[in-house]
């Protein structure tokens, strides 16, 4: 009796608790005293989401980023407190300088500097201010002038990389051949222009390029690295394998050149001389993307190190779940299985209409040993490929593509459609093409309508049921929406866009 009285008084006494702003505001605070930054962000976040029009709240969030050193999301704050929320924080001028000289960009970081100083010019951080500008300048205007060309450089830099990660390869060879012409000896710049004219099908100006480039500044690896994923694709085995043993004579010390070696070797199938850096990389604490487990994966398995290439792989898995499927060691020999049949492979490579050759960089991917396939006689000519094509073969192989040019062809939504499928049809026999023949079409069509129809799950149970209908089996929505995990609803909202635009 007694706890049931004590329990109904308690909650007779209860008092409704809204958290506010102030109240997160405050608690972020002393969490920042106490220099424990994940709890203030935390409690930040929470605050600037109860009152996101504070820009004392937002100013303080992104101080604490800073802390963190995640600059650029320091930046985005900051320039959203000057822009949108209050202009007369002249403070958030100094931060934001300080910001851009942490990211090596002299020339904002300069220009911040000195609007803080014009605003403020006795202000609580006019000393630090002014010590910045001193330590950018050095005291010397050339040297000042030096900085703010480099800076210039890598943000044209930038600029053509975005170009080219986005598939604007003929923006973004007008671009670099500005970019070399005003800095001669710009070597980046040349090597993205060499790509450029690779991507857009101009083999010999791309190889031209690398040629002006290791003719000016021998032993330029990236260039020496890019010629032989050139002849890889070209097929050109004899000065392939010439320039791939001359790579192998190099001994870069800076881990970057080590990985641009390691994956080259990698994807040429030379596993021997691509285990050796890679693993080397991995030894020295080196933190890689998905693209350098995924290399290290591969080279391991096929130099015998399994344990080395399945620890890789969560790796690749825990960064990008679409590969998951695609381990090196899940080859099978049975050349019924189409992915496994190299014939097969090459012979949809070389088809005529679009949705034949997405399925064949799709088997491509499932290929137990890609290079077979990639170095068959007749495999196809990927100059001819259109853009979106050479992209999504990219990624299959592994190759570092940018996310916003996935994201603008859209590929990943094609791969990882593909792999729910082919998960409920594994291995693949010559009669289930069809069904993937039909995805890739639609596909395409989405590509065209721009549509929101992203759940590669509901798409594939949609895929399945109408192929099912097609072939006049029995099937039901409801069947394939419980195999995929999704709802009726989708499946039939799917389906109805399927019927709408390709049947």
């Amino acid at each position: 009796m007694r706890n049931d009285s004590m329990s109904r008084k308690e909650k007779g006494n209860i008092v409704s608790f809204f958290p506010t702003g102030e109240f997160y505001y405050t608690k972020g605070m002393k969490a920042l005293e106490k220099r424990e930054l994940t709890k203030a962000k935390k409690y930040f976040s929470r605050a600037m989401d109860l009152e996101p029009l504070d820009p004392i709240i937002a100013c303080q969030l992104a101080i604490v980023e800073t802390e963190l050193g995640h600059y650029e999301q320091s930046n985005g704050l900051l320039h959203f407190v000057l822009d949108d929320l209050d202009p007369r924080m002249s403070e958030c001028h100094y931060f934001l300088a300080n910001n851009y000289a942490h990211l090596g960009s002299f020339k904002d970081a300069f220009r911040h500097a000195q609007a803080y100083l014009d605003l403020n010019e006795k202000g609580e951080y006019s000393d630090d201010a002014e010590d910045l500008l001193e330590l950018i300048t050095l005291d010397n205007e050339d040297a000042f002038d030096d900085l703010y060309e480099q800076d210039e450089m890598m943000e044209m830099q930038e600029e053509s990389r975005y170009l080219l990660e986005s598939g604007h390869f003929a923006k973004a060879a007008e671009h670099l051949e500005k970019t070399v012409k005003k800095y001669p000896d710009f070597w980046a710049a040349y090597n993205n222009l060499a790509l450029a004219y690779f991507y857009l099908g101009q083999t010999e100006k791309a190889h031209n390029v690398l040629e002006d480039v290791l003719e000016k500044n021998p032993g330029n690896l990236h260039a020496i690295c890019n010629k032989i994923v050139f002849y890889f694709y070209e097929k050109k085995q004899e000065p392939l394998h010439y320039l791939a043993d001359q790579l192998a004579k190099i001994q870069p010390l800076i881990p970057d050149q080590q990985f641009k070696i390691g994956a080259t070797f990698a994807l040429i199938g030379r596993y021997e001389d691509a285990y050796r850096w890679l693993k080397k990389l991995q030894k020295s604490g080196f933190e890689g993307e998905a693209g350098f487990y995924y290399w290290l994966a591969y080279a391991a398995h096929f130099t015998g190190h399994p344990e080395t290439a399945r620890s890789a792989w969560k790796k690749v898995i825990r960064d990008s779940p679409e590969k998951e499927g695609l381990e090196p060691w899940s080859s099978l020999t049975d050349e019924s299985d189409i992915e496994r049949n190299p014939e097969a492979i090459v012979g949809y490579l070389n088809g005529d209409r679009d949705e034949e050759r997405l399925f064949g960089i799709f088997l491509l991917s499932l290929a137990g040993d890609q290079k077979e396939v990639m170095t068959h006689p007749d495999f196809c000519d990927i100059d001819y490929l259109q853009p979106h094509e050479k992209i999504y073969m990219a990624d299959v192989l592994g190759m570092p593509v940018d996310n916003s040019l996935l994201s603008e062809m859209n590929t990943r939504l094609a791969h990882e459609t593909a792999l729910t499928l082919y998960r409920h049809f594994r291995p693949l026999k010559k009669d289930e093409a069809g069904l993937f023949m039909i995805w890739f079409s639609i596909f395409l069509e989405l590509q065209n309508q721009k549509t929101k129809l992203t759940k590669p799950a509901g798409l594939a149970a949609a895929v399945e049921y109408i192929w099912r209908k097609l072939r006049s089996e029995q099937v039901s929505q409801a069947g394939v929406a419980d195999k995929y995990s999704v709802s009726v609803s989708t499946v039939q909202k799917y389906a109805k866009f399927i019927r709408k635009h390709l049947l």
